[in-house]
């Protein structure tokens, strides 16, 4: 594919993964990554042949310069991507773990993604694309990043651009659970295609059964939801099926952030390509899978060989 085909949106950051288990403050080295949402989506894309560009906004400094020479190397488009002089591009420190989930500690106020707005890129000038990737988060940044959000979404939306949303809760970022609720539900009603974890589904719609969560999103106009869960795969609700897709067999988890970026991949490109649903979350089950047995937020993300391989010789949950 030559030509653009999905925009992304969000917040990068640098991240330093601990060389070795424990507590933070007892960690003396550290190994440097880029982490982000929608860049992990963003070059996920890239790997599998599809055009996408992030935009956003990073600081005139060396962890923003590292950004962009990260995702130039993986060919995201990053020309929708301005560098603010006055903030400072934000960093997080993330424990390494030998099972749960890592520590993650976010220095991020006042970032240079934080002070994204409309002003920054006006509708007029979003590129012409086939798909919008979103998540929760450039809504909980900031006011004015969910302004812009807000107005992208819509603006493409009107011009039959499908629209993919990850809820990405991250409740300390909000005000309250109560303004995140709302706040998100607002994006994920809007969108095409919704990827909620399950404990994000029971947070954001006050239902514990999987086909609950569906339905709510289902009678709001949203063609697809898939639920994640973990380890057993993945719930596919739509007015016409429901079914539950076994996930892969992990020979061993390092890092579980990034598995449901890689999953949205792994969605989104199948769809892209004119595949099933079925076909499109076994293919997001098999590149969670991938995720989360590598350390870093997108490092273990496949390219197209190495996706038809695993698919190939991958083992499902029984």
């Amino acid at each position: 594919m030559n030509e653009l085909s999905v925009l992304t949106m969000g917040e990068a950051m640098a991240m330093f993964i601990a060389d070795d288990p424990g507590s933070l403050d007892d960690c003396m080295r550290y190994k440097r990554y880029v982490a982000g949402a929608e860049t992990n989506v963003a070059i996920g894309l890239s790997r599998l042949g599809i055009k996408t560009a992030w935009m956003s906004k990073v600081g005139d400094d060396s962890f923003g310069r590292m950004i962009l020479k990260t995702l130039t190397s993986e060919g995201v488009d990053v020309s929708h991507v301005l560098t603010d002089p006055h903030h400072p591009t934000g960093f997080q420190l993330k424990s390494k773990v030998e099972k749960g989930d890592p520590v993650v500690e976010y220095y991020r106020r006042n970032s240079s993604a934080s002070k994204i707005s409309l002003e920054d890129f006006p509708l007029e000038q979003l590129p012409k694309i086939q798909h919008l990737h979103l998540t929760g988060i450039p809504p909980a940044i900031s006011a004015s990043f969910r302004e812009l959000s807000w107005q992208v979404l819509n603006d493409l939306k009107q011009k039959g651009v499908t629209v993919s949303f990850d809820p990405n809760l991250r409740p300390t970022l909000w005000p309250s659970e109560r303004e995140m609720i709302e706040v998100v539900n607002r994006f994920a009603k809007k969108a095409d295609w919704l990827l909620p974890g399950m404990k994000e589904g029971e947070i954001l719609t006050g239902y514990s059964r999987k086909e609950d969560i569906a339905s709510y999103y289902l009678d709001q106009g949203v063609k697809l939801v898939v639920i994640k869960l973990g380890e057993e795969g993945a719930y596919l609700a739509t007015e016409k099926e429901r079914t539950d897709i076994a996930g892969f067999a992990v020979t061993e988890v390092k890092d579980t952030v990034g598995a449901g970026d890689g999953f949205a991949v792994g969605v989104i490109s199948a769809l892209l390509e004119g595949r099933s649903y079925e076909e499109a979350v076994v293919r997001g089950n098999a590149i969670g899978a991938k995720a989360v047995m590598s350390s870093g937020d997108h490092e273990g993300l496949p390219d197209r060989a190495e996706l038809e391989h695993y698919m190939k010789k991958g083992v499902l949950q029984s």
